[in-house]
């Protein structure tokens, strides 16, 4: 792996993680409005829990891609384009 591979990458990682803190301050901004609005207009339940566990669901999952198995996808990737290059060069 040269220097602009090792950049490249970074800047990936970087994007990713910086994608994941917008969604979870958006997550954070819009379930806190549905909480003031459940709480000051219906006293009947607590509906704000629905959308708040629900996209907890893929704010979650969002954070395992980026956090956890991150990187993952593309060392497969380049393994499956170092095979198919090598199947091109067999062929000639």
């Amino acid at each position: 792996m040269n220097n602009q591979d090792a950049y490249q990458q970074a800047k990936e990682r970087l994007e990713a993680k910086y994608g994941f803190y917008i969604h979870l301050s958006v997550y954070l901004a819009v379930n806190l409005l549905l909480v003031i609005i459940n709480l000051s207009k219906s006293s009947e339940g607590f509906w704000f829990i629905y959308p708040l566990f629900g996209w907890g669901i893929g704010l979650a999952f969002h954070a395992l891609s980026v956090f956890v198995f991150a990187g993952r996808g593309f060392q497969v990737t380049e393994e499956m384009i170092e095979k198919e290059m090598n199947k091109g060069v067999n062929k000639t």
